[in-house]
């Protein structure tokens, strides 16, 4: 027996019309469900570019999703405005009964939905959250004294002891697809200008868009799994699974992801699964602990003052800081809206610990420009990266990016790829070009201070103007 006559789903962060746990909330509990879908003013507003990437990899995977739910019977309402107008706007149109969606647990979008809860309730509709990015989520997982973990590793060793084919089985949405309402009325797909971002949005995806893009990465990934664990720390390897934007956009469901690395088993399934459970850990700390969205999470780091120069900020900006690994991952992320996992620890901490920026300007910096940016992980990334964060690791962890080089691009491979000026620079000085002499810079046409920048700054000097700063934050 269905709870309500007619419903809405609105699709947010969950672009797909399988394994969805929302909309298989809404098919099961409703005899009519109509489908929507917001591009909201209040995010295409913030930002920063009318060329941003996720804006057309959005509106793409929109476009695949619309016509996947047309030929089940359905329909998707794509409208433009702001969601938290829009939403009650449009249940009370359609007449239905409740909303559902999934959850979001971004403080912002947890503020909105309280906003059109309270808006829906005002008119007597309910509106009903279901849990659909995570494996786990906000309580599920608690240390044996009820408090939520702040230290990956044994979150792990719960996520992992937890795990079972219950909370990895899929939404048989399919089967409920009859549900799915008509058109209501015509609501047309938006071109990409008319949402006011041009071509060149377009122009460059590091992955192709939508729910079949999704599946054909994912069954490619599947095929080389086993040596993910070798291969995922070299930039110049095709060794990860480039699924990080359909992780963010939902054009894969989590569950599926989990589930394949689950089943796969081996230390390369191994590896990549801890990757899936290192996400929901995140999660959870930005749930549980919200301030660490806008400062640091060990709260006493709040007190340094960084005294990085703009200047040197505009180096790492534009990939100009005289070291090579840093300048070729500037290169990718600018030219690509996606940089490798490894290379977003390196020039993280090379930001910090070398240039003595704000994390958080880097982490603002990451947030304009990949393709896959999530609050919840890219806040944990760069404060694992800056030592401000619930890491186990002690703050005197830095990495030295000539090392770094050395040890994941040991042929400069990924280097020359993004910085052509060192192109012919021999192997033995492609990590650090500056110490060539003379002579060997002129034969390989890469002068430096010419063809390409001289350090900015000296990693030891710097290293320990950074120790002293945590020290100074600490107490001494």
């Amino acid at each position: 027996m269905t709870a309500y006559d007619r419903s809405l789903f609105w699709f947010r962060r969950d672009l797909r019309d399988e394994d969805n746990a929302g909309l298989y909330h809404a098919l099961v509990s409703s005899r009519q469900v109509h489908c929507a879908f917001v591009f909201d003013r209040d995010i295409l507003e913030a930002l920063p570019s009318p060329a941003d990437r996720r804006v057309a990899f959005i509106h793409a995977s929109v476009r695949e999703l619309r016509e996947a739910l047309r030929g089940k019977g359905g329909e998707l309402l794509v409208l433009e405005g702001r969601s938290r107008e829009a939403i009650p706007a449009l249940a009370s149109r359609l007449g239905v009964d409740a909303v559902f969606a999934n959850e979001d647990y971004e403080p912002a979008a947890i503020a909105r939905d309280a906003q059109i809860e309270r808006l829906l309730a005002g008119e007597g509709r309910r509106l009903h959250l279901a849990k659909d990015q995570a494996v786990y989520a906000k309580d599920e997982l608690l240390t044996k004294t009820g408090k939520p973990f702040v230290v990956f590793t044994p979150y792990k060793r719960a996520w992992l002891a937890k795990l079972d084919d219950y909370y990895l089985k899929a939404y048989p949405v399919a089967k409920h697809a009859a549900r799915l309402a008509a058109p209501a009325f015509a609501a047309d797909l938006p071109a990409l200008a008319d949402l006011g971002f041009g071509p060149a949005a377009s122009a460059q995806l590091p992955v192709p868009p939508g729910m079949g893009a999704a599946r054909r990465l994912l069954g490619d990934f599947a095929g080389s799994m086993a040596r993910y664990a070798s291969a995922r720390d070299f930039p110049a390897v095709e060794g990860v699974s480039r699924l990080s934007a359909h992780n963010r956009f939902g054009t894969v469901s989590i569950r599926e992801l989990a589930r394949t690395a689950w089943k796969a088993r081996g230390e390369g399934a191994a590896t990549w699964l801890s990757e899936l459970a290192w996400r929901d850990f995140y999660f959870q700390i930005l749930w549980h602990h919200p301030h660490a969205a806008t400062g640091a999470f060990r709260r006493e780091y709040d007190a340094i003052a960084w005294p990085g120069t703009d200047e040197h900020f505009a180096a790492w900006r534009e990939a100009r800081t005289g070291f090579p690994i840093v300048d070729a991952a500037m290169r990718q992320i600018n030219a690509t809206g996606w940089m490798h996992n490894r290379l977003r620890m390196i020039v993280a901490s090379f930001l910090v610990k070398d240039l003595l920026v704000d994390w958080r300007r880097g982490e603002a910096y990451f947030a304009d420009h990949l393709v896959d940016f999530d609050l919840a992980a890219n806040n944990g990334g760069w404060q694992w990266a800056a030592s401000t964060g619930c890491d186990a690791q002690p703050y005197f962890r830095i990495f030295n990016p000539v090392s770094q080089s050395e040890r994941f691009d040991p042929q400069g491979a990924f280097i020359r790829r993004f910085l052509p000026a060192l192109a012919r620079v021999p192997d033995a000085f492609i990590h650090a070009p500056w110490t060539m002499g003379p002579l060997d810079q002129q034969a390989c046409g890469c002068v430096i201070g010419r063809d390409y920048p001289a350090p900015i700054v000296d990693h030891a000097v710097q290293r320990g103007r950074a120790l002293a700063l945590f020290r100074g934050a600490r107490g001494g």
